[in-house]
């Protein structure tokens, strides 16, 4: 050593300081990510199977590392339990019912327990305690089902293909709306001809609410009217039945109702008599010669009139008309 100069082993007395520092820190690094250097406690869980899962994976609880896979062993042929160290100091917001489950750092990344918070009405896990687990699915089922609708998709994409083509070489319907010029004037035609209806229509509906409204105007002057009517009639009414007025008189007097039956009485009489006057002037030798050249008179109006008739039927008949 005393062939070497000062400044040879000043270096090498930095060289193996630094390799000491970083050999701690590494050692302190390690130790804190295993949990060596901070209180823990112990909970287990048991999966039927843990799908890869390794001892010294994380353990999660909302999302941040607060523990590591300790042990892991089979317990029986459907079993394995783990054993997992947690930091003590998230001991009290674990809860009794909290449950496991084994899930994924990333897409591609290691296994790691995930633990899911428990109820808040629920005690706090204790040092030891077995708590209930979910079972994890398993990548190659994600993977076979991947691929059951992976060859669904590719079906559907053929079909949509075929009909994609169906349609650009103007097969069906919509091929021929897309490609024939001519049914897309059509359209374009009909839509016009429709507009032009529902204006006339709007026209119409125009027309029909001015008449509609025109008539209920009429309709409510005429009920206006009605009312005024029945109103005047109402009070006819209730004067007919106070017998005011002729009218009320003749229904509610019984007086002048007998004396209208008498008036009755005494016409029919009176017209009795006129008749059988009559009779009597016709048979008087005075005016015997007057009635008879008055029933001359008509006997001859009538003979006369029968031979015009027959003269207008002769005439018909010579001219052909029926």
């Amino acid at each position: 050593m005393e062939n070497y100069s000062p400044t040879f082993k000043a270096r090498l007395g930095l060289f193996i300081f630094v390799g000491l520092a970083i050999f701690v820190i590494a050692i302190f690094y390690i130790g804190k990510q295993q949990n060596l250097f901070n209180p823990v406690f112990k909970v287990t869980s048991n999966f039927m199977n843990v799908s890869g899962l390794q001892v010294g994976n994380n353990v999660r609880f909302s999302g941040i590392n607060v523990g590591i896979v300790d042990n892991i062993r089979i317990i029986n042929d459907s079993t394995v339990q783990i054993d997992m160290l947690i930091r003590r100091n998230v001991q009290e917001f674990i809860k009794a019912d909290s449950e496991a489950t084994i899930g994924s750092s990333g897409i591609i990344g290691d296994r790691i327990v995930i633990i899911a918070q428990g109820s808040a009405s629920a005690a706090t896990v204790s040092d030891g305690q077995h708590i209930n687990s979910i079972e994890p699915v398993e990548t190659d089922a994600i993977i076979s089902s991947l691929q059951v609708t992976a060859g669904h998709a590719e079906v559907i994409t053929h079909q949509l293909t075929e009909i994609m083509e169906n349609i650009n070489s103007g097969k069906g319907m919509l091929g021929r709306l897309i490609v024939d010029s001519t049914i897309a004037e059509n359209v374009n035609q009909t839509i016009a001809n429709f507009m032009k209806s529902s204006e006339g229509l709007d026209e119409t509906i125009e027309v029909t609410k001015e008449n509609v409204f025109e008539f209920m105007e009429k309709l409510q002057l005429t009920v206006a009217k009605t009312e005024i009517a029945s109103n005047a009639l109402g009070e006819i009414m209730v004067k007919i039945n106070s017998g005011e007025g002729t009218l009320g008189k003749l229904i509610q007097d019984t007086t002048m109702a007998h004396n209208l039956d008498q008036t009755l009485i005494n016409l029919k009489q009176s017209s009795q008599g006129l008749d059988e006057n009559m009779e009597a002037l016709q048979n008087s030798f005075l005016f015997r010669r007057y009635f008879r050249k008055q029933a001359e008179k008509q006997e001859r109006e009538r003979i006369q009139s029968e031979k015009n008739d027959a003269k207008e039927i002769e005439v018909s008949s010579e001219s052909g008309e029926p």
